[in-house]
């Protein structure tokens, strides 16, 4: 767990870095939208080829041809209804509704692939099993643990990323979405860490709450 988290938080620095060796006037701020759509797919990548190769879900896994593609096209629905549901969300609590709307989607596919898609991968689109995860003590592995804390994190930095938006500093970096997706990304990093320290520090607690 600590070596796949390790490996998640380097991948996000490298989204913003190595392209702006690679490619001119590539940067974060300057080209905010590439960088959210190379973070998602870099980050969601990563993701899936981990738990594809770790296999962290504790439940059997079937192995028919059909059952695989009917797993797959629900991971792909459930992650696509995630995002047009964070962006209603986002634009109910004031994003621009018609203005930067590329840039809006872009964040709530940013927020689906540092909680959805993670969901997805150490449960699969299993709606009981997400919330039976979420709810009080509910995980009952390591894996489901740093779901929790992830996801957690991602969303309040996405929400605290909001608070300097309507400050008057004329910041470039104040500029919608940046705060905010810089936040979540912040958030998401934090709590990839967070999560095996806190998990070593409680592994008692756990290991008899999952006996």
């Amino acid at each position: 767990l600590l070596a796949a988290n390790l490996l998640g938080a380097l991948a996000v620095p490298l989204t913003a870095l190595l392209p702006a060796r690679l490619l001119d006037g590539f940067s974060v701020l300057g080209t905010h939208p590439a960088w959210l759509g190379l973070c998602s797919a870099s980050v969601g990548t990563l993701s899936v080829a981990l738990h594809l190769v770790l296999n962290p879900s504790q439940s059997p896994r079937r192995s028919s041809f059909a059952y695989k593609i009917s797993r797959f096209l629900k991971c792909c629905m459930y992650f696509f209804m995630s995002c047009i549901l964070f962006h209603a969300i986002i634009v109910l609590y004031g994003a621009p509704l018609i203005e930067s709307v590329t840039e809006t989607f872009l964040f709530a596919v940013l927020l689906s692939t540092f909680t959805t898609l993670q969901c997805l991968c150490v449960l699969g689109p299993n709606i009981q099993a997400w919330i039976r995860v979420f709810s009080k003590n509910g995980a009952t592995s390591i894996w489901e643990s740093s779901l929790q804390i992830t996801t957690v994190c991602s969303i309040l930095g996405a929400w605290f990323g909001a608070f300097p938006i309507p400050l008057d500093w004329d910041r470039p970096w104040q500029v919608w979405p940046i705060s905010c997706s810089l936040g979540a990304t912040f958030g998401y990093v934090a709590g990839l860490i967070i999560a095996p320290l806190w998990i070593h520090w409680n592994r008692k607690q756990l290991t008899y709450k999952s006996r």
